[in-house]
């Protein structure tokens, strides 16, 4: 599945209070990348930094989440996901090629 037609699909699923329109998928999605780290956190505490199947699902589940608030968000600020992977990737190959991908700051 392309990125736009996730994004554009995900919309019909979109339902919450509109005058909420940029806070409620910004918050929703702090949420579930905090459930993502729980299941990180939980694997290192519980299973020694192994990741089990079931953890390795339950985690699919909330990454799912975690895309579909991303989407949200990006259609509510008029964005789109193909754009935004893009630049995303253009920029961190450009850290790399210039040996700048790990350190600080978003400038580098």
């Amino acid at each position: 599945m392309e990125l736009s037609e996730y994004q554009r699909l995900s919309r019909r699923t979109a339902e919450y209070p509109r005058e909420a329109w940029l806070a409620y998928p910004a918050l929703g999605l702090a949420g579930e990348a905090g459930e993502v780290a729980e299941h990180a956190k939980k694997a290192i505490r519980d299973d020694g930094g192994e990741i089990t199947e079931e953890r390795r699902a339950a985690m699919s589940k909330e990454l799912g989440d975690v895309l579909w608030y991303v989407a949200q968000l990006a259609s509510e600020l008029d964005l789109e996901l193909e754009e935004i992977a893009q630049t995303n990737l253009d920029k961190l190959l450009s850290r790399q090629r210039r040996g700048v991908l790990s350190g600080s700051g978003d400038e580098r």
